[in-house]
């Protein structure tokens, strides 16, 4: 057993931090996107901690000068813990949405069941980004909890501190303090404003503030769920709230709609127009009370 391991399992702070998180049962197979930054290298020692047998997954986007040696830092943990390892390189080039083209780019490569470092901190960023955006209620219960998002109860202090008790150098990401992008405004200058404003710690008030939109959002799909899209009376005398949810439901089989897409469709349920575009070379049209989705001739 290496030391790693063994100063792991002997920490009572790495089995306080696995109380808060949500890792799939002990023995099952966890593929963890490892960029080998502090909050997913915690996620890879609490995943060993609990037992599960681990692959760590490295994507190296080729952006940063250095970024070819960043894997070895994960893979040398890896081995310290008897975890899997597996590495990707891909190339993305300069230019106007980087942040959005590399998730792009790594999501492409990795398992779709891949679990990944989001924390606390990135729920509360997420809600801001979502609501600057004008999203829905959907939107402002930002990220769902799951076994793919295993420490999403944790702060970047508790990952921070859990590194530097494992004695983990872990890889600096010199795009997190770029004020470029807009999550790093907000992690950098919008929240601790907010905190000094609030006089409280308003990340943690955004978080719970997201489970309590996550929980409504659910209930209000639920209800969704009970009315038939393709049923122009039926949508039209819904409750808008419920309508608005059905018809993104249902066009979300093609591609998910804008907020201008589904008034649309709603007009067209109302009689108000007999159809509308909803991109993706398709029309919804209305035929005798009934909603279809046509291609466009």
């Amino acid at each position: 057993m290496s030391a790693l391991l063994e100063r792991l399992k002997a920490s009572n702070f790495a089995r306080e931090l696995l109380k808060k998180c949500n890792f799939a049962p002990a023995g099952s197979r966890v593929n963890c996107a490892v960029s080998g930054g502090q909050d997913s290298m915690a996620m890879l020692l609490l995943a060993t901690l609990n037992g599960c047998k681990v692959r760590a997954i490295h994507v190296d986007h080729s952006i940063r000068a250095g970024s070819q040696n960043e894997s070895k830092v994960v893979a040398d943990v890896a081995k310290l813990l008897g975890a899997d390892f597996e590495s990707h390189t891909v190339k993305v080039e300069p230019g106007a949405n980087l942040e959005a083209r590399a998730r792009e780019v790594r999501y492409a490569v990795l398992p779709k069941n891949v679990a990944t470092g989001h924390t606390v901190d990135d729920q509360a960023e997420t809600l801001i980004i979502n609501m600057l955006r004008g999203a829905g209620l959907q939107g402002l219960a930002a990220m769902q909890p799951g076994f793919n998002r295993p420490i999403l109860g944790l702060r970047r202090s508790d990952t921070a501190r859990l590194c530097r008790e494992m004695e983990i150098d872990c890889v600096e990401d010199s795009s997190n303090s770029d004020l470029r992008f807009l999550r790093n405004q907000i992690r950098h200058r919008a929240l601790p404003l907010l905190d000094e404003i609030a006089q409280r710690d308003v990340t943690a008030v955004l978080a719970r503030q997201a489970e309590i939109f996550r929980q409504d959002s659910e209930v209000l799909d639920e209800l969704a769920n009970q009315i038939d899209p393709t049923d122009a009376r039926s949508l039209a005398d819904a409750p808008i709230a419920l309508a608005r949810r059905a018809v993104r439901r249902w066009l979300t089989e093609i591609y998910p709609p804008d907020a201008a897409t589904v008034e649309r469709v709603l007009e067209v349920a109302r009689g108000n127009a007999t159809a509308c575009d909803i991109g993706m070379n398709r029309e919804v049209r209305r035929s005798q009370q009934r909603l279809q989705i046509n291609k466009m001739r």
